[in-house]
């Protein structure tokens, strides 16, 4: 059975740093997975991936230090199962809004009788098509569920949704959750920071991981402050926008632009 050594580092309370991965492209994520970071998000919601690309992804990432963890384009059961089947042991489940989402992410993620996860471990990279003995009885412990609380509603629900059994942790979406309180594009608004602390104060004492992505290094460090456990400080297609124009800037009469640019993609 292979460890998953994201899910035992969050139980051991040791904070892990992590890049957001957008380019939906293997040879970039191996090139970042080399990088240092403890953990990579694999992202199907917001970025042009599918069940094929994040393989490929996974497959990048495997012979490195670094965790993937993959968000899934939503909460369902027939897509959650495809990617656990290539191999992915953590997800991060989007749009979480109530205990009821929450537990049907944790029964995609097992197998019956604690879930509703298919079997097909004969086709499966995960079980390494039944090379790995015991799969199918041991591999549910091994699964790491994040749910993303990103509404006004999903944190008036927080303290049920941290009552689900099965939740590892609960990722606060800075982007979405600034849209809802009406700041959009200002994740850092005093507002909205108070929500995120709040939250993760309420995470911390229900005994469960907080997680952000928060690429102002200044807040994302601050949140690593207060307990957050699985913190992205940057995304992998801003790394490479920026640093692009920056480049073009020093040879050319244009500059970039100096207005504030909005990183945030949860």
């Amino acid at each position: 059975m292979i460890i998953n050594e994201f899910k035992q580092a969050l139980r051991q309370k040791k904070p892990q740093i992590g890049l957001w991965l957008g380019l939906a492209n293997s040879y970039s994520t191996e090139i970042v997975a080399g990088a240092g970071f403890d953990w990579l998000l694999i992202d199907g919601e917001h970025a042009p991936n599918d069940v094929r690309s994040i393989l490929t992804q996974l497959q990048a990432i495997a012979p490195y230090y670094s965790q993937p963890v993959v968000r899934p384009p939503w909460n369902d059961a027939v897509i959650i199962k495809q990617l656990l089947d290539t191999g992915a042991q953590t997800l991060l489940i989007p749009m979480v809004q109530t205990a009821d989402d929450a537990a049907n992410a944790v029964k995609a993620c097992r197998y019956p009788p604690l879930g509703i996860r298919g079997v097909g471990s004969a086709l499966a990279r995960a079980s390494r098509w039944n090379r790995v003995e015991n799969y199918l009885q041991e591999s549910d412990e091994q699964m790491c569920v994040l749910v993303q609380i990103e509404t006004r509603l999903g944190v008036a629900n927080l303290d049920a949704i941290l009552k689900v059994e099965g939740i590892d942790g609960v990722f606060i979406g800075p982007a979405d959750l600034s849209a809802d309180m009406d700041f959009s594009g200002n994740p850092t608004h005093p507002q909205v920071q108070e929500t995120i602390e709040h939250c993760i104060a309420k995470i911390l004492a229900a005994n469960k991981a907080p997680g952000i992505l928060m690429a102002n290094e200044k807040v994302a460090q601050h949140y690593l402050h207060l307990g957050a456990l699985f913190v992205a400080v940057g995304v992998d297609t801003t790394l490479l926008a920026r640093s692009a124009e920056a480049l073009a800037a020093r040879f050319k009469e244009t500059k970039p632009s100096t207005g504030q640019i909005n990183t945030s993609v949860s």
